[in-house]
């Protein structure tokens, strides 16, 4: 799965001279976490974060007054604070590799960059909508978690027995594990409706030693029709704050 498929494209961009307080209204009027800086050229030479303008705003902890916290507030501009050349990830490049990238540097969200140019956002709430969709989580469902020998057949005769039983499988994720060697574990998820049909599957699993759990994920309506409207959401085009 690439960046592409899932990064967030309708981009909200400020200039380094672009004014804190200006920054500030345009992050809570369009209710996002981060912007990217741009250049004249419209390429990418910072990311200015909400942690960031908090930091930088008004505190309770000084000897200024309020009136003149708010001025040099005011004084501010983007190049004041935000984080010259950030870390990016392309378009291409997968969307494991970027929450690889995020967990390591325990950020939150990467601008995707293309010639130098932002072209979207992908964010820890990015990567959670791909867990839902590689998982089919977002059905409900049961998933069944296994440890299989590492062998190219015994994913397959695992599949073929749910399909001897009338069940039909989901989703596939199957994790190589070092420890122990040679063990597969793999979690198939199978509809909700084909519950009754599992257990002659989940007892012959039992037998071989291979069985280790069954979840049973029941969504409720409201976050089924919350995902449905995101998921249909289409992306608008880019936008810019002006200076």
């Amino acid at each position: 799965m690439r960046v592409k498929e899932w990064m967030v494209t309708d981009l909200i961009t400020v200039t380094p001279q672009t004014p804190l307080l200006r920054a500030t209204k345009e992050m809570k009027r369009h209710n996002i976490r981060r912007l990217p800086v741009v250049d004249q050229d419209g390429s990418l030479v910072g990311i200015v974060t909400d942690r960031d303008l908090k930091a930088a705003g008004p505190s309770k902890v000084t000897t200024l007054d309020v009136h003149e916290q708010f001025y040099l507030f005011g004084e501010l501009t983007v190049s004041d604070i935000m984080t010259p050349d950030p870390v990016t990830i392309t378009p291409h490049e997968t969307v494991e590799k970027a929450a690889v990238v995020m967990l390591s540097l325990k950020i939150s969200g990467l601008p995707v960059v293309d010639q130098g140019k932002p072209v979207g956002i992908i964010t820890q709430d990015d990567i959670s909508r791909v867990l839902t969709e590689i998982t089919g989580v977002f059905y409900g469902g049961v998933q069944l978690a296994l440890y299989l020998p590492d062998t190219g057949e015994s994913l397959s005769r695992v599949t073929d027995l749910l399909t001897a039983h009338g069940c039909r499988a989901v989703s596939v994720l199957c994790i190589n594990d070092i420890q122990p060697e040679n063990v597969c574990k793999a979690y198939i998820r199978v509809s909700e409706d084909e519950l009754d049909r599992l257990q002659p599957v989940i007892d012959h699993l039992q037998e071989l030693g291979q069985f280790r759990y069954v979840a049973q994920d029941s969504l409720d309506l409201q976050y089924r029709r919350q995902m449905e409207a995101e998921q249909s959401h289409g992306p608008d085009k880019s936008s810019k704050i002006p200076h």
